[in-house]
């Protein structure tokens, strides 16, 4: 008898006392997958028959089945379970593991129940506790699919007990040993000719049947086309697609996952209650002309299709709608809404659309994702990801990436099939006065379309966060033209000595095919804009606060705008938008050093030599206090390497005596933006800024598959105390990789995670430091900065300008670690 059961998932074991459930379970499974709630009774109580320690076994044994299916491996629970509410919380825990719950039902007759537990001295229970265990499973029997058990299995005699063989399936989904090479192609949306011509472009010869009508595309050598879903709706041929696309998968010439569109048709196919819109009447008007067969073989094939496909050994993901790392190769109804509508606020936007999460920007999967149903003007690669749906059926272009090769195949509409809820690119809100601003344009929710990474989503409540400071705090918006982004720390270093180092930098850059970086010296101070007129302009922080009160800023502006002359008459621009570190520390920062670090240093300064002092004496007095002595020395040590750390960077200042500004970037000028130039250019042309105020950044150009020289000179910068450096694409702009990364120094870091944080304790806990959203916001800030900056370029209305820098204001208000 085979019982038939996923490689992934959750089995419940289901039966009286007596039943022969362990026994069953030591037979079929290994020791490590059968988690006995006996076994945890003892864990909890030293006594496996103790029923009052019942509730905290099976806390402790829902806690190490959940961590066990995190980990992806098949386990058993070996307990009664008769009952409906600890059945119910199994499935809870499937349920948040995205796994499948399978109940293998041990209905062994009541006779044999009795007999077996006589034999076993611990189970001196009187026969009316099996009996009651009997008639719970029995009433329960018929209702244990509608609990959430997607297979059941239920062994009615001792013989078919005996009989039973284990059979693992894998899911539907697993097509790891589906290697390649691939064809993945975007929605299609009923564009045949479209669908026709690309099959075409990508090498495949198309079969035709006696009337002319394509029903299969023979691949070129052993490639496979994978379509990412939503076939249907909307375009000009639904059946013609389906038809060919139907035949290339009958043939095993082609995958498909299912869109929310094929979803909503097969609702409607089989006469279910669905609006009709979104172009689902077309599909339904031009089934209508097809024969019953071809509908009823429509129904199936789109309802067979699967969420989504993990392929060529678990190295590419399909999915409609895209699909998170945690999410690969499970299955549950929230992995298949995912897939298929991906990850939404509960919010509309001004389309009357779902406002969906940008849950690329956060993926670090090893594995690629393909998918579409996001409507995207190009397909960009965002994190190992990369959107297809480029809008054929709205008049944009059809378009596939062929795997291994990464290589984008598209050909364009024939036409504007379908008028779209939401164009490509958004339009340029209606015309007003250029200077007016309007609380309108920055508060809500809101979508800031850019050219770099699409539309970037900023939410009610970090609009409304971002207009607290904006309005108290900020600089003339007419001079707020850009803020910079935030910039995340490279990748945690697993070395024992170090948090942070530029291996994990420039490996990161070479593998998303980054070559050329470039290394500049971090300066410690404090990130500063110069907005440089002929007449007039602003120093501003990167929150928008003016940098200086009263002359001392203008005093500043000056000396600049005086060495800027050559630069003003060499773009030919009455104004300099100019990316600088401000120097030193305390210029700005006085009152953090005076209240939090240098509180910190004094009151560490004073006590720790004093506690070693007095543990020594103590010591010498035979006492043993060995280990608490070392343990205070370490941190008197560390102490001392702390105050050094930021008494580094502060020095005297008198006025703008002392005062540096190390410029590294040239954002702007009347008309321009330069974001197209290597930061080598940027750095070279801010060289001619002359004079004692200005201080040049030391940088180094690197290989970064021969990264060997710019560790020696990170390990040169940090070795006295320096905070480090900042890796970036030497080319500046490109794709949507990092912008930046930077590389702090092991003394500098001191500053940002306390004196003792080189313990190894505390090393090995901040390691598992979370990046994730950090970098995703450096993504969308870095966005937003230059689509600000090239709206001015473009001399749009302020407006229009601000409302990117209040979205990067905003964003900032995001929940993250200020340390990273």
């Amino acid at each position: 008898m085979e019982l038939k059961i996923p490689d992934l998932c959750l089995v419940v074991l289901i039966g009286a006392s007596g039943s022969g459930k362990s026994t069953f379970a030591r037979k079929h499974f290994l020791r490590t997958q059968v988690l006995s709630s006996d076994y945890f009774r003892g864990l909890v109580s030293d006594d496996e028959n103790d029923q009052s320690a019942s509730a905290a076994a099976f806390d402790v044994l829902h806690h190490v089945a959940a961590k066990r299916l995190e980990a992806g491996k098949v386990t058993v629970i070996d307990a009664t379970n008769v009952q409906a509410p600890d059945r119910a919380k199994l499935i809870e825990v499937a349920k948040k593991a995205n796994v499948l719950p399978v109940a293998i039902v041990l209905d062994t007759p009541t006779d044999v129940c009795l007999k077996r537990n006589a034999q076993r001295p611990d189970r001196d229970f009187g026969a009316h506790v099996v009996k009651r265990h009997r008639a719970a499973l029995h009433r329960s029997l018929k209702y244990l699919g509608k609990e959430g058990f997607k297979r059941v299995h239920v062994l009615r005699s001792e013989s078919d007990v005996d009989s039973a063989v284990i059979v693992y399936e894998k899911l539907l989904n697993d097509l790891r040993h589906e290697t390649g090479p691939f064809d993945v192609i975007g929605d299609v949306h009923g564009c045949r000719a479209e669908l026709e011509e690309l099959l075409t472009e990508l090498g495949y010869t198309l079969v035709r049947d006696d009337e002319g009508r394509a029903i299969d595309a023979v691949p070129p050598g052993n490639r496979k086309a994978v379509f990412v879903g939503d076939l249907v709706d909307r375009g000009p041929d639904t059946p013609g697609v389906l038809r060919l696309v139907m035949g290339m998968v009958a043939a095993g010439h082609a995958l498909s996952v299912r869109g929310n569109h094929e979803e909503k048709l097969v609702r409607a196919l089989r006469g279910h209650k669905v609006t009709v819109r979104h172009g689902l009447e077309k599909s339904l008007e031009q089934l209508a002309h097809e024969p019953e067969e071809f509908r009823r073989a429509v129904t199936k094939f789109c309802d067979g299709l699967v969420a989504h496909y993990v392929l060529d050994g678990g190295n590419l993901v399909v999915a409609h709608a895209g699909l998170p790392e945690r999410y690969h190769g499970r299955a549950s109804a929230k992995v298949r809404s995912f897939a298929l509508y991906g990850d939404t606020t509960g919010e509309v936007d001004e389309y009357g659309l779902p406002v969906r999460l940008p849950w690329a920007n956060d993926y670090r999967g090893s594995a690629m994702v393909l998918y579409g149903h996001v409507l995207v003007p190009e397909a960009e690669w965002i994190n190992n990801t990369m959107c297809l749906e480029t809008g054929v059926v709205f008049g944009g272009k059809l378009t596939a990436l062929r795997y291994p090769e990464k290589e984008l195949v598209s050909v364009k509409a024939h036409q504007a099939w379908y008028e779209s809820d939401r164009p490509l690119v958004a339009p340029a809100p209606a015309e007003r006065a250029p200077d007016v601003l309007a609380l309108t344009d920055v508060t809500g929710l809101r979508r800031i379309e850019t050219s770099v990474m699409g539309a970037v989503t900023i939410r009610a409540e970090q609009s409304a966060s971002a207009l607290e400071l904006m309005s108290r705090f900020a600089i003339d918006p007419h001079d707020l033209l850009y803020l910079p982004p935030t910039m995340a720390p490279t990748a945690t270093s697993l070395r024992d000595d170090v948090l942070e180092h530029p291996s994990e930098a420039f490996a990161e850059y070479l593998a998303a095919g980054v070559r050329e970086v470039i290394c500049e010296e971090k300066h410690m101070g404090s990130r500063a804009v110069l907005l440089v007129r002929k007449v007039g302009g602003a120093i501003y922080t990167r929150t928008g606060r003016a940098f200086f009160d009263g002359t001392l800023g203008d005093e500043l502006l000056d000396r600049v705008r005086e060495s800027a002359k050559p630069l003003f008459d060499e773009f030919a621009t009455d104004w300099l938008l100019i990316d600088a570190e401000l120097m030193p520390w305390n210029a700005k920062a006085s009152g953090l050093i005076r209240e939090q670090y240098a509180a910190v240093g004094a009151a560490a300064g004073g006590a720790l030599p004093v506690a070693v002092e007095a543990l020594q004496t103590t010591a010498d007095r035979g006492v043993d206090v060995a280990e608490l002595l070392a343990r205070t020395e370490s941190r008197a040590a560390n102490a001392s390497a702390y105050r050094a750390a930021y008494e580094r960077y502060c020095w005297p200042t008198e006025g703008l005596e002392g005062v540096r500004i190390a410029p590294f970037q040239l954002l702007a000028t009347e008309g321009r933006t330069f974001h197209d130039r290597s930061h080598l250019w940027h750095l070279e042309t801010l060289s001619r800024l002359e004079g004692s105020l200005f201080q040049q950044t030391r940088h180094l150009v690197v290989d970064t598959a021969d990264p060997a020289a710019g560790v020696r000179w990170w390990e040169e910068l940090t070795a006295e105390g320096g905070e480090g450096m900042v890796v970036k694409p030497l080319a500046n702009l490109t794709g949507r990789v990092q912008p930046g990364v930077k590389v702090r120094g092991r003394e500098y870091l001191r500053i940002i995670y306390g004196p003792d944080y080189t313990e190894p304790a505390n090393l090995a806990r901040l390691r598992k430091r979370a990046l994730g959203r950090k970098r995703g916001l450096a993504l969308r800030e870095y966005a937003l900065g230059i689509e600000a900056l090239e709206r001015v370029a473009r001399g749009e209305p302020l407006w229009r300008v601000h409302e990117c820098v209040f979205g990067v204001l905003a964003l900032e208000s995001e929940p993250v670690d200020p340390r990273l």
